[in-house]
């Protein structure tokens, strides 16, 4: 049986109360190692729970590069895939969003991708997150979009997204991941987070437009888990920062820590 220290680690936080926070590296946008390495630095003197590996397009896989640096500088941070598509598959990742596009029609990212990696998976020693991945509308055309040539769920119709989420763990989902996708002007609405929140037995992680502390807020009060920075923390690293330091005192603040 697979030692499974990160599937541990997002369900005790859950259980917990305790929220946590990701911080997704697209390889691709990595153009400066030095400057990545002191990024990487900073990240680790300020108790980042995990790392976030992939993007909707990446054309040169750096990512078993980017996680060999991660692992170098602080082996204890969990290295996530976030993939694309099968091709971003690198077995160096500590774990993998096994994500199914249930809220789009799809069936290269419902099932036919998982396909094609299934067999490397099953003979790598990486754990496995079966999570069902919702793209909700954030106000422009993100790249998720139109990769996977799929119709956001509406930001303004919390019911639409309860019945996708619903069906998904009906189907035995274990982890449900939000996203606005990558540069949103709006990210995921309070009311679509409530709504799951409210009838989802499950971790929640929430991601896309999430570029400043107060729309962070927002998202964790609503009830998301996990709270996912990327373009933000590409644009400004101190966001990233910010948002731990305020996750610290906030689990401080609920006597768990």
């Amino acid at each position: 049986m697979k030692h499974s220290p990160v599937t541990d680690k997002i369900l005790s936080n859950y259980q917990e109360g305790r929220k946590a926070v990701a911080w997704l590296i697209d390889p691709d946008k990595v153009a400066n190692k030095v400057d990545f390495h002191a990024q990487l630095e900073k990240a680790k003197r300020t108790n980042l729970d995990f790392i976030f590996i992939g993007g909707s397009l990446v054309e040169n896989n750096f990512s078993k590069e980017i996680i060999s640096m991660i692992k170098e500088i602080d082996a204890s941070i969990p290295v996530i895939l976030f993939p694309g598509n099968a091709n971003q598959f690198t077995p160096e990742a500590d774990a993998i969003l096994f994500l199914s596009l249930i809220s789009g029609r799809n069936p290269e990212f419902l099932i036919g991708q998982h396909v094609t990696v299934a067999p490397l998976l099953a003979k790598s020693k990486m754990e496995v997150l079966p999570t069902g991945y919702m793209l909700v509308d954030g106000g422009i055309t993100t790249s998720v979009n139109y990769i996977s040539q799929t119709i956001p769920l509406p930001n303004d119709k919390p019911e639409l997204a309860l019945a996708t989420a619903l069906a998904g763990s009906f189907l035995g989902l274990k982890y449900f991941y939000l996203d606005a996708g990558s540069g949103a002007q709006i990210p995921v609405s309070s009311s679509i987070i409530q709504a799951i929140k409210g009838q989802i037995d499950a971790p929640l992680i929430v991601g896309g437009g999430l570029n400043t502390l107060d729309k962070v807020k927002s998202s964790f009060k609503a009830g998301a888990d996990i709270i996912v920075i990327g373009n933000g923390a590409e644009k400004n690293l101190s966001l990233l920062t910010e948002v731990l330091e305020y996750v610290h005192v906030l689990n401080l603040s609920l006597n768990i820590n």
